[in-house]
């Protein structure tokens, strides 16, 4: 079962890292430098934006999963709204998926 509360804590935590892009530039920029590990999309993000990712992650091989609502993810990371992230290391990229399939 997907523990969200495990989910946002990492987020909070890969952002302290400095391990994190936030917001649509961004992630994109990220993904097009083969810097992005895994692209995170709200759950709630316009069709518009979740096509837009779907195609770029996909051309450029990168994970990419659909979690929680903007207002969450952008309060687990200290931010206001976000509907994308872009994780930039391996290892919590992992363990985000990990915790994402369970």
């Amino acid at each position: 079962m997907l523990d969200s509360n495990k989910m946002y804590s990492l987020l909070g935590l890969c952002m302290r890292a400095g391990r994190l892009q936030s917001g649509e530039f961004s992630v994109l920029e990220a993904v097009r430098h083969k810097k992005a590990e895994l692209v995170i999309i709200s759950e709630d993000a316009s069709d518009n934006t979740k096509k837009k990712f779907s195609d770029k992650c996909s051309y450029y091989n990168v994970p990419m999963i659909f979690f929680g609502n903007k207002e969450e993810l952008g309060h687990a990371i200290g931010k206001d709204v976000r509907t994308s992230l872009a994780v930039l290391d391996e290892g919590f990229a992992k363990t985000l998926r990990e915790n994402y399939l369970e």
